[in-house]
């Protein structure tokens, strides 16, 4: 007999989707996605494209106004990892902190409420006046900004099923692509004729234009959350930390995120500094890459779903190889032939993460997904921060301006990847493509 007080099913419309809730959670036996419409859809992906990119221009762009930021604020090498470090350690304490509750909350509100302390964050960057405010204002763009990137993610794999998923998270990531091709240059080219505040006006702005579309296009989800109160406040996160798969991807995701990080930061510098490209021409390295990537970023999400998430990210990861090491062991050259390697750096080296992050949320159990996607951007903030670091103690600048042992961090970016490829092989993922049960267990 069905126990209609323990068990309640119901199909909710609203605003072009469907819903179905179920409780309690401990009778789900698969998890059942949000199903939009194909324009709901649409509207739902490029709604958080739009958010991603806010949040991506917001953390890229410290990276090209590195020369600039080292002039202005007179500030080392070693300093100015720190600036960059700073956000990333914040977003691996805040993902941690979230992983405590961010699964008992709808997931619009909780995106649309941490979107917002980032602006303020973000308006608070433009407005320090000195370099330890800037240090606490990148903090906390980094402590909203990594639950928003776990969010974000979240809300992809509870929507779209796990036969698309790989072209919707390309879809989502063109928003580094348009970053890169618009919004970087524009930040640069407000910098040049402004100061370097501009960048951080411009993205708060952005932040309240996009608060307005994710409100009407998100939907709300809340099938994850259980009417059961937890025992304790990290009891979730034991239960996802005690499954070994889940620690597996964990790995994985570190060491793609660190095998990046080695070298990101220092790219303008060293491009400035050793292979002789002046500050104007530097926005055409972001132009011309994101260019690039917002055409293959679908089309590696497409391929990815067709071949398999594995092995396409076997494949871009060993072609990463090829730009990592040339980047950093480069020495002076013509404009056009760093281009040339930097575009392909952009497309590899980000292009991988598509089939990597498809993999990663693949490898969560349903229910508990929230959870560990905060863990997980814990883990890459983690893993961005040390690498950052990493890096910076490594490098150094001579007397000319010469950034020296740039070759030594490509070496351990490489040997970052190696890694990475072997273990991808260990994580199962899962398909959740399923029924509630219409009865109780007996």
């Amino acid at each position: 007999m069905v126990n209609f007080n323990t068990v309640r099913c119901s199909i909710i419309s609203y605003r072009g989707f469907i819903t179905l809730e179920s409780h309690p959670l401990q009778y789900r036996r698969h998890y059942v996605q949000t199903t939009l419409t194909k324009q709901r859809e649409n509207y739902f992906l490029f709604t958080l494209a739009g958010i991603q990119f806010s949040h991506i221009l917001d953390f890229m762009i410290m990276m090209p106004l590195g020369p600039v930021l080292i002039v202005e604020l007179g500030i080392s090498t070693h300093e100015f990892g720190l600036l960059v470090a700073s956000y990333s350690f914040s977003a691996a304490l805040s993902g941690l902190l979230a992983a405590t509750f961010i699964d008992r909350f709808e997931r619009r509100k909780m995106l649309l409420t941490m979107f917002a302390l980032f602006g303020f964050a973000t308006l608070a960057c433009g407005l320090a006046p000195t370099y330890p405010a800037l240090i606490i204002a990148r903090g906390l763009a980094g402590t909203f900004g990594g639950i928003m990137g776990a969010m974000i993610q979240t809300m992809i794999a509870d929507v779209i099923p796990f036969a698309r998923r790989a072209k919707a998270s390309g879809t989502v990531s063109a928003a580094f692509s348009v970053s890169t091709v618009a919004g970087v240059p524009l930040s640069l080219w407000l910098s040049n004729h402004f100061n370097w505040r501009a960048p951080f006006i411009l993205i708060a702005v952005l932040v309240v234009l996009f608060m307005v579309a994710g409100w009407r296009a998100l939907p709300e989800l809340r099938m994850h959350i259980s009417s059961e109160k937890q025992k304790h406040l990290f009891a979730t996160i034991f239960t996802v930390l005690r499954d070994f798969n889940h620690l597996r991807a964990l790995l994985f995701s570190a060491l793609i995120i660190f095998s990046g990080f080695t070298v990101i930061p220092y790219i303008t510098v060293y491009a400035v500094g050793n292979v002789g490209i002046s500050l104007q021409e530097i926005p055409l390295i972001y132009l011309i890459g994101g260019a690039a990537t917002l055409f293959t970023a679908r089309i590696i999400g497409h391929w990815s779903d067709i071949c398999g998430k594995a092995k396409a990210y076997r494949l871009l990861a060993f072609g990463a190889i090829v730009p990592l090491l040339v980047v950093t062991h480069i020495e002076a050259s013509p404009l056009w032939l760093w281009l040339l390697f930097t575009t392909l750096f952009f497309v590899l080296v980000s292009g991988r993460m598509i089939p990597a992050m498809t993999i990663i949320t693949s490898a969560a159990q349903p229910i508990l997904r929230g959870t560990f996607m905060s863990l997980n951007s814990t883990t890459q903030s983690l893993a961005m921060g040390l690498a950052t670091t990493l890096s910076g103690f490594i490098v150094s600048q001579d007397s000319t301006g010469k950034m020296l042992n740039y070759g030594k961090v490509g070496y351990v970016a490489v040997a970052a990847t190696l890694l990475a490829i072997w273990f991808v092989k260990s994580i199962i993922m899962h398909d959740p493509h399923a029924v509630i049960p219409d009865v109780a267990p007996k």
